[in-house]
């Protein structure tokens, strides 16, 4: 984060407790103010909070949250919420910061990536590599953030997401228990569901003509995978030889479906449906929903359905067919 940024945001919150601002605690109907950063971590909440907690996402829908940056009205809201959740990768350095200019304020906390085990970022066979995060210490390992995208990993998340509403709300710790336990039900049918069309596919191997955030989805059903960029790549443009790869990895392995995710343009992918004769179609990351996908109240189970739906396709479908 830019420094001037975490100055400019310290002189509001100067100004906003000068001013007489309301501290942390329940809203006046009772209800928790819960903050979350991004789609999962909101999603997540939501469902095991039901009606007795506020739950308000910081990334405004249809916004790329690689290149989010919080305003001094999202520190605020985060100074007075009971419960911030946050992913805690690479694209939420900036929290740390904030967390350190509230020391003090009483704020609990859950970090989501504390609650899973990592996957570090790795090269993938083809891809360009142009992109590269800044980091401070360049010989630490680099840890891919997209947790969320296997479904085991969104059902740690929710245990531990129940777990803080209850410490913060031990009043209704029955109701966030229950609903802890029936969308544990359905994220261990997703699980099942995206297990068996995978034991049932005639290949294992996917093809993204974008960036691939979804290491932790193929790492949980033993998938192959081939990708124009990895998952936090900023790039847009494929390289010709990432094209000839890709394209030679299409025509040969018979691949039917190149994919890309809600964010892309998906030029790439086009033209190598073009150049092969495969079609094209939607994966979600459920990084972050469209404005569109909002207000129709989709969720991380609903977006992960379609992607079911799409793997069938990918794993079964023949080329050109």
């Amino acid at each position: 984060m830019k420094k001037w940024t975490l100055w400019l945001m310290t002189l509001c919150l100067g100004m906003s407790m000068l001013s007489g601002c309301t501290w942390p605690g329940k809203q006046s109907d009772g209800a928790l103010r819960v903050v979350t950063t991004v789609f999962p971590s909101y999603d997540f909440t939501r469902q095991i909070a039901g009606d007795h907690a506020q739950v308000t996402m910081l990334l405004t829908p249809g916004a790329e949250s690689h290149s989010y940056e919080p305003t001094p009205a999202d520190v605020l809201r985060i100074q007075q919420c009971d419960l911030f959740v946050y992913i805690g990768g690479e694209s939420e350095v900036w929290v740390e910061e904030i967390l350190k200019s509230l020391e003090g304020k009483n704020i609990r906390t859950l970090r989501l990536f504390d609650c899973v085990a990592p996957l570090e970022e790795e090269e993938i066979e083809g891809a360009d590599h142009g992109h590269e995060h800044e980091h401070a210490h360049e010989e630490e390992a680099e840890y891919d953030e997209h947790i969320w995208t296997a479904p085991q990993n969104a059902l740690a998340m929710s245990k531990a997401i129940a777990d803080s509403l209850e410490a913060a709300d031990p009043a209704h710790a029955d109701a966030y228990r229950q609903k802890l336990d029936a969308y544990s039900k359905e994220l261990t049918e997703l699980d099942a569901d995206f297990s068996k069309t995978v034991s049932e596919g005639k290949r294992r191997e996917i093809v993204f003509g974008d960036r691939f955030p979804f290491r932790y989805f193929a790492h949980a059903y033993g998938l192959e995978y081939y990708a124009a960029f990895s998952g936090c790549s900023s790039e847009t443009e494929a390289s010709p030889a990432t094209m000839s790869f890709l394209i030679r990895q299409v025509k040969e392995d018979r691949i039917p479906l190149v994919f890309y995710t809600e964010s892309s343009n998906h030029k790439i992918a086009d033209r190598l449906a073009e150049a092969t004769g495969a079609q094209t179609a939607l994966f979600h990351s459920c990084n972050n929903v469209g404005k569109e996908e909002w207000e129709c109240g989709a969720t991380y189970v609903s977006l992960m359905r379609q992607n079911l739906d799409a793997l069938e396709h990918a794993l079964n479908d023949e080329l050109g067919a």
